[in-house]
């Protein structure tokens, strides 16, 4: 690895793998850390008036409301840091709204040898690399908090120094309790949406509700088996748990909504013919989410007969769609690999909404869990049929008018499948057979999810199984889904005395083994 000192003054040559922390990037910013006169890409001095106040939120630029002098000009406006020049496109900062205002862009390294970044509404905004004129003096504080900003990462469980005094049986214990918590949580929330699903059932609506109150007395009102026969209630149930799971944290919201502004029973009326399902949806979806572009703005020839052919299909149907519409805006590009951009979760979904209505995707799943006895040949059955093949437009695309290095092969992998098989299909499937009273298969799904292992990678419980030395144990999804239970619902909140490892590694230590 490059030593610090080689980062910061080999900036023309760093690899654009070396990543800095973006927090102490913007301390070099706030704090002005720099030696000398400070220049533009294309060479025009730059004078920082004022930093502008430091942005906490999540999807808009780093400082707001900065004032930078450039040549004789004075700018009032934005400032966005990052690592790479490239990093601007790869967040989506030059297709989103909120990064208009920008008037600078700071980065660390310009690997594109590019001078310029362009904004969403075509304006052209002056790119700054100011390693080059970070002052000699803070570069080993600078190097200090990389270490320390490292620390943190590696301390997110208090007691990763001392888990040791713990036997590996009491945390592999305790944290197959937590993970059959995680699950039960997970249930009970498909429950709470069920009930809301039932009552909105009731008032025989034909329009999509995107919001509504829902009377407190639902939640506690018990289900039958007579209020549940209604099968797009189900399947309005999977598909916006679907579509959440698509989401990741990011947009997973936003996925919800779209979900719930068309709904499943919404896209059945429409009568749409099994070989234009997949262009019909996507022009639903598209469209409906505001992230379609304005034709007359666009440059790659593919992008421009694919908008006109979904906005043909849209032509069509618009009529009869009265929901909610949302703006480009709403959803998040920001530090997402292009992979796990909106676009393509939305293009996975319609094929997932067709598989939902024309291909008896959860009677699929149902049979499955009849029929097949051996767990792990279950949890690959059913995965199977949720893996998505990359095809059409976003196969070459990962957004509009922007193509992609390199083809996108699935739309949802082997990875994502398997999330989705353990977050969403196991608590779905054990809501539907404890409800109608199906112990067996219940039972089946609980001790399925119990000792099934997952293929799924997550840095988090990466971290926590090495510094509870459990490395061995972090495939099996009951331990996996129990590690992030231990820390959003103990470590982050330091509820060591409440937690058993805490409690027995901080006030038995001598009893441990």
């Amino acid at each position: 690895m490059l030593s610090f000192t080689k980062q910061i003054r080999g900036f023309k040559k760093m690899s654009s793998h070396v990543h800095i922390p973006e927090t102490i990037l913007a301390s070099i910013w706030k704090e002005r850390k720099f030696n000398k006169e400070v220049f533009t890409e294309s060479g025009e001095k730059i004078e920082i008036l004022e930093t502008g106040d430091e942005n906490k939120e999540n999807g808009g630029p780093d400082f707001l409301n900065a004032r930078v002098k450039i040549g004789n000009l004075t700018y009032v406006g934005d400032v966005e840091i990052d690592n790479t020049h490239s990093d601007w496109k790869s967040h989506g900062h030059n297709i989103n709204k909120r990064f208009n205002k920008v008037i600078l862009h700071a980065i660390v390294n310009n690997e594109s040898n590019q001078n310029y970044v362009y904004t969403q509404d075509g304006r052209k905004i002056n790119t700054i690399c100011f390693a080059q004129f970070i002052d000699e003096a803070v570069i080993d504080s600078i190097r200090k908090s990389m270490v320390i900003e490292d620390e943190k990462k590696t301390n997110k469980v208090h007691c990763y120094k001392v888990s040791g005094f713990a036997d590996e049986q009491t945390k592999i214990d305790f944290l197959g309790e937590l993970g059959v918590e995680r699950f039960k949580k997970k249930c009970e929330k498909m429950i709470t949406r069920l009930r809301e699903l039932v009552f909105i059932d009731s008032l025989k609506l034909k329009e999509p509700v995107t919001h509504y109150s829902f009377p407190k007395e639902i939640y506690n009102e018990k289900l039958s088996a007579e209020n549940l026969n209604d099968k797009y209630i189900w399947e309005q149930l999977f598909y916006e748990s679907i579509f959440e799971a698509l989401g990741y944290s990011q947009n997973r919201q936003i996925m919800v909504k779209l979900t719930q502004a068309v709904p499943i029973s919404f896209i059945e009326r429409l009568d749409i013919p099994d070989n234009e399902m997949v262009d019909t949806l996507e022009a639903l979806y598209f469209s409906v989410s505001g992230l379609i572009p304005d034709t007359a703005g666009l440059k790659d020839e593919n992008t421009i007969a694919y908008v006109r052919k979904i906005s043909e299909h849209w032509v069509t149907i618009q009529d009869n769609y009265k929901g909610a519409k949302f703006d480009s805006t709403d959803w998040h590009f920001f530090k997402l690999r292009p992979q796990n951009f909106p676009t393509l979760r939305i293009a996975a979904g319609a094929r997932l909404a067709k598989k939902i209505l024309r291909e008896d995707l959860i009677p699929s799943i149902m049979k499955k869990f009849y029929e097949i006895h051996n767990y792990t040949v279950l949890k690959n059955a059913l995965r199977t049929l949720l893996i998505i093949k990359g095809e059409g437009y976003w196969k070459k695309h990962f957004m509009f008018d922007k193509s992609a290095s390199e083809d996108t092969h699935y739309f949802l992998g082997n990875t994502r499948a398997d999330e989705i098989f353990i977050n969403v299909i196991l608590p779905f499937v054990y809501i539907y057979f404890d409800l109608f009273n199906k112990k067996k298969f219940a039972d089946k799904t609980l001790a399925v999810y119990s000792s099934v292992v997952t293929e799924t990678e997550n840095s988090l419980v990466n971290e926590v199984s090495e510094a509870l030395h459990i490395e061995s144990s972090i495939k099996k999804s009951v331990i996996y889904q129990g590690m992030i239970e231990l820390f959003r619902n103990y470590c982050s909140r330091e509820r060591c005395e409440e937690c058993k490892i805490g409690d027995k590694v901080f006030n038995n230590p001598k009893d441990a083994n």
